[in-house]
């Protein structure tokens, strides 16, 4: 199969297992990413990490700004089938209906439940206890193309979006490169989502990063580690920006309103939420580094603490 000529489309970390399988076992013609950015104060271009893979493997890398209207140098690759794996733009009609084997998309959840950008970050958040890859025909929709196969993994109680994130990259590998052979054979018999059970994970916003401790504490819980390690919860105390990046439910109520220190221990910072109260275990006070809440506590007065309440 290696005169099998595949473009790879994808973008972030996430991608870069799935390219690397690809470019084991097949033939990559070339890869598409997004284009590069300025990041910080000095401007630095920063390349992506799907585009430094390609690079090191000597594979042509494209870049267009607006791939709707930027295609032609794709499909002059004549590519057999072309593979995305969080690209991050809208896939045009005229590169989906190019290839011999179509375009095919490595998705990080069960479709069709968290169709969308923050499928990861979504499943955590919102409780789930399972997420899976999905290998699907692309469609012209949101991620509503027909399923050709999926495999589920637990997601456990300890588990952060960055654990999960690690876990469904290999697993979309894996599942891709066993599933490839049968997609360019056609001995794939592809099945329809069912819209009526269709969800969507939106991309993270600003908004979503605030702790809300009116929630119950499981919610509050699952909101910090589902935004670990980015974009990562946080809190205002004082006026300042407190990310917290690790939390654990405790085992005790009291009467204080949500959003109020009650307590602190060597366990952390306690906080009453809707029910019982969560403890911040690793905190990052603004301009300060992560670290520890107990370590944090060590530098600040018990009493100025008690009674505070977080976002005021």
């Amino acid at each position: 199969m290696n005169n099998i000529k595949i473009v790879f489309m994808g973008t972030p970390d996430f991608s870069v297992p799935v390219l690397e399988a690809l470019i084991k076992n097949y033939n990559v013609v070339a890869v598409v990413t997004q284009p590069d950015k300025q990041v910080g104060r000095e401007g630095k271009i920063k390349t992506t990490p799907v585009k430094d893979l390609a690079l090191a493997h000597n594979i042509p890398v494209l870049q267009p700004v607006k791939i709707r209207a930027d295609y032609q140098s794709i499909l002059a690759y004549e590519p057999d089938i072309i593979i995305t794996c969080a690209y991050g733009q809208i896939i045009p009609k005229e590169i989906i209906d190019y290839p011999k084997y179509k375009c095919i998309n490595v998705h990080a959840s069960l479709l069709p439940k968290h169709r969308g950008g923050a499928p990861i970050h979504r499943a955590i958040i919102e409780g789930d206890t399972e997420s899976g890859v999905t290998i699907m025909h692309m469609d012209y929709g949101m991620d509503n193309g027909d399923i050709i196969t999926q495999e589920s993994i637990p997601i456990l109680d300890v588990d952060t979006a960055e654990s999960l994130f690690n876990k469904l990259s290999n697993l979309g590998a894996e599942l891709l490169v066993k599933t490839l052979p049968d997609i360019l054979s056609n001995n794939i018999n592809p099945v329809k989502q069912n819209e009526n059970e269709a969800t969507y994970s939106y991309n993270i916003k600003p908004e979503d990063e605030l702790v809300d401790f009116n929630k119950d504490a499981k919610s509050v819980y699952n909101q910090i580690r589902g935004l670990n390690s980015w974009p990562v919860a946080y809190t205002m105390l004082n006026g300042k920006r407190l990310k917290v990046w690790e939390s654990i439910i405790g085992d005790k109520s009291t009467n204080k309103e949500p959003g109020t220190i009650t307590n602190t221990s060597n366990l952390g910072i306690h906080i009453q939420t809707k029910d019982l109260e969560i403890i911040l275990t690793v905190i990052q006070p603004e301009g300060k580094k992560r670290m520890n809440a107990k370590d944090y506590l060590n530098g600040v007065k018990k009493e100025e603490l008690i009674g505070k309440k977080l976002g005021d």
